[in-house]
């Protein structure tokens, strides 16, 4: 079931799967598209981790995610070839079989029906190659499935965690449905905003006790540093805050004060 529960008191993660993207063979590119996703929503990326196609991390990361109340998004893994590991590892860590969805098997026809009238393989799912395609439609007992408009085969759903294939061209458009058909209640809730300013000839170590003071007064806000080192330009720090929207614009003008006061003069961000 989908929770309903405030963006501001759950956190949104992601899990980025496989050795390709470790060992440099692929370059991510989902990090900043669901970074990009959310944001558009009013939401945030809380934290993200990537992992090899390692079955025994693979359930430990699982197992630990699906304890906690976060929403989860899962690239990468789903399909039946030896090297995927993320429909198996999810039902180790939640204790269940993999089973065949109904509704995916039934997907996965439709897509090999389709291929078929256009020439390329069969329709008959007892084929030995159409039976190894029924494998991606395998998920975790009591998963629901992600529709998946680029070609019809699915990914799942269970507790929280939306799992997806690794190709871009599929992933993303089914996390935008599964944010706007299972959280579109979670969109816009929490009102934040970000603001920046460069500062010159100030230390971080000069302004961080402003920065701790700041949260000291404004809890709903987080401030951030910057620094650039080197290059063409003079050194700077790019200072902001974050946060609730009144409060942000309270802090933003308090810490331009003291980094005024401190010595730092300015530039825009």
């Amino acid at each position: 079931m989908t929770q309903t529960s405030s963006p501001a008191q759950r956190q949104i993660g992601l899990f980025i799967i496989g050795d390709e993207i470790l060992s440099g063979r692929r370059q991510d590119r989902h990090f900043a598209k669901v970074v990009e996703l959310l944001s558009a929503r009013g939401l945030q990326l809380s934290w993200a981790q990537f992992i090899g196609d390692d079955r025994e991390k693979l359930v430990d990361a699982y197992r630990r995610s699906l304890a906690s109340d976060d929403i989860v998004f899962s690239c990468g893994g789903i399909g039946a070839t030896p090297d995927d590991h993320t429909r198996q590892a999810v039902a180790a860590a939640l204790g269940v079989e993999t089973v065949l969805h109904p509704e995916a098997a039934d997907l996965i026809g439709q897509r090999m029906a389709e291929s078929a009238a256009q020439g390329k393989g069969s329709a008959d799912m007892t084929t030995p190659e159409n039976r190894q395609r029924l494998r991606m439609g395998e998920f975790p007992q009591g998963a629901e499935i992600v529709p998946n408009p680029y070609n019809k085969i699915p990914g799942f759903f269970i507790h929280d965690h939306t799992f997806v294939p690794g190709f871009p061209v599929m992933a993303w458009p089914m996390i935008e449905w599964t944010l706007d058909h299972r959280y579109a209640d979670l969109h816009h809730k929490a009102p934040h905003v970000e603001h920046s300013f460069l500062v010159y000839e100030l230390a971080e170590s000069t302004i961080t006790p402003v920065m701790e003071a700041l949260e000291t007064r404004w809890p709903a806000i987080k401030a951030f540093s910057l620094p650039s080192m080197g290059g063409a330009g003079r050194n700077h720090i790019e200072l902001g805050v974050k946060g609730e929207p009144e409060q942000a614009a309270v802090a933003l003008e308090f810490l331009k004060d003291e980094a005024r006061r401190l010595g730092g003069t300015f530039g825009a961000a």
